[in-house]
């Protein structure tokens, strides 16, 4: 269509959803203007164009554009159109009708609806802010050793000829197998693995080679509500499924969507909750992939950093396996700038996502393969996740002494990661907010749970780049923040 801005083309409406349909809209476009996906400046479709694109009213499109514009995320220029704004806001303000919200005086606050679930999960500062989740230790990194692997990957890739092979290097799939067998019990073969440049485009091959498009899958709640907008904006109804402590309700699946062509957990280490699936719940999650011909696609989520006890077995390691699908990466464990992932893929779907890598994917870095592929072989892997595991240990029992002598809630550990529960209707998306702005990179637990669930309201702090030599301070800073936001 004339004027379809490419990224708002694959929009997918759920009209039985508990959001309005100018409410996804909005959703949609805002999700990939805070993603960079949507550039400041750039012009969205028209109206009439967008409407007759998803076959809605006019007056939907234009109320999912007005409620933006009276956020300051996009304006209206005209006969320019409309655009996405040059400057965003830092913090959205919120409708008149939002204001019961904010505080006791009646100031408009923003909150999680208005400001969106992944401004709160996107931070991009060269360092990573005390409390941030998902990001390894940088003082951990062992850059130096690195750096001089890295060297030499660069000057054999620069002596290399021909296209790359998207599956990945053999000699990195082949010590990714061995890996694999000692740390995660998971006996492969290289010709099972495909190397991606990190769990979502690892996710993004998955998606394609089941034929995901318009089906349900069931998804962790409380779980990762980026992942949830992700299968969303690739066409997938997500069904939020409960966690409790044995982690997700198989049970629950089965009523709520018992035909769901796949199922994405976390079992070894659950996120945001921390607690591993228990093996009854193995057991059963295997039994209906069996039964109903659905995939499970296990997100190994920091598995190998389990701080409790040994790490349980991937999913994909024992009977029933042929129905899992297992993606790891190496920005959790290692850093974010290695940008290299896996997809272990069972033998029935081998082909298929073979395939689908060679037409679709984009080709790993060869120098950062090689360098890794060493990293593996000498031993290096494994020692640096041992001197991780033990450092995250020390710096998550501070983090909970800390808290404890400065009169803080009672914390509970949570994976990578402790738990401060607050009161029952505590707006923790709103302390996110102003802890944000004092450089406190903490995650509001209600923002894990799928929109109309009974969400809890709490405060996820992350532990691997704890100071000591700053924490007191941190967790001072924090404290005050949530006394003063009650």
């Amino acid at each position: 269509m004339t004027g379809m801005h490419p990224i708002l083309a694959p929009i997918i409406l759920d009209r039985t959803g508990t959001h309005t349909l100018s409410e996804q809209i909005a959703l949609h476009i805002e999700g990939a203007i805070t993603s960079g996906a949507l550039p400041a400046g750039a012009r969205l479709p028209s109206w009439r164009d967008l409407a007759t694109q998803l076959g809605v009213a006019r007056g939907t499109v234009r109320a999912a554009y007005d409620r933006l514009i009276d956020r300051h995320m996009l304006c209206a220029a005209g006969a320019a159109g409309t655009r996405v704004a040059e400057r965003l806001p830092t913090t959205s303000p919120v409708s008149p009708d939002n204001r019961s919200h904010g505080s006791p005086d009646g100031a408009a606050v923003p909150t999680l609806d208005e400001y969106g679930p992944l401004a709160l999960f996107r931070h991009q500062g060269s360092r990573p802010l005390a409390f941030q989740m998902g990001v390894p230790a940088q003082d951990a990194f062992p850059a130096t050793l690195w750096a001089r692997l890295h060297r030499h990957g660069v000057q054999v890739s620069a002596l290399q000829a021909g296209a790359m092979d998207p599956r990945g290097l053999p000699e990195l799939r082949t010590a990714l197998a061995s890996h694999l067998a000692l740390a995660r019990g998971l006996a492969c073969t290289p010709d099972q693995i495909l190397i991606t440049t990190g769990f979502r485009s690892g996710l993004a091959m998955v998606l394609r080679a089941i034929d995901s498009v318009g089906k349900q899958a069931w998804v962790e709640d409380p779980g990762f509500p980026v992942t949830r907008m992700a299968l969303e904006s690739a066409g997938v109804h997500p069904v939020p499924v409960a966690v409790d402590d044995e982690g997700i309700d198989v049970a629950q699946g089965r009523v709520m969507a018992p035909a769901a062509a796949f199922a994405l957990v976390t079992p070894g280490q659950q996120a945001p909750m921390g607690v591993s699936l228990s093996p009854a719940r193995r057991k059963a999650l295997l039994d209906w992939a069996r039964e109903s011909h659905g995939w499970i696609i296990e997100d190994d989520y920091l598995a190998e950093l389990h701080l409790d006890g040994r790490a349980p077995p991937a999913l994909a390691s024992g009977e029933g396996a042929d129905r899992v699908i297992h993606i790891g990466t190496f920005s959790k464990t290692l850093a974010p700038m290695i940008g290299l992932g896996f997809v272990v893929a069972p033998p029935g779907l081998v082909k298929r996502l073979t395939e689908t890598a060679w037409w679709l994917a984009t080709p790993p870095n060869n120098a950062v393969q090689i360098a890794l592929t060493r990293f593996m072989r000498e031993g290096h892997y494994f020692r640096h996740l041992r001197r991780t595991r033990q450092l995250y240990t020390e710096r998550r029992a501070l983090l909970r002494d800390t808290l404890q002598r400065c009169d803080g809630p009672l914390a509970r550990n949570a994976g990578l990661s402790v738990i401060l529960p607050l009161p029952s209707g505590f707006d923790d998306a709103r302390l996110a907010l102003h802890a944000r702005e004092a450089s406190l990179a903490i995650s509001p637990l209600s923002a894990w749970f799928a929109k109309g669930s009974r969400a809890r309201s709490g405060i996820v702090l992350g532990v691997a780049n704890i100071r000591s030599e700053r924490v007191e301070a941190d967790c001072h800073h924090l404290l005050t923040l949530m006394r003063s936001t009650i």
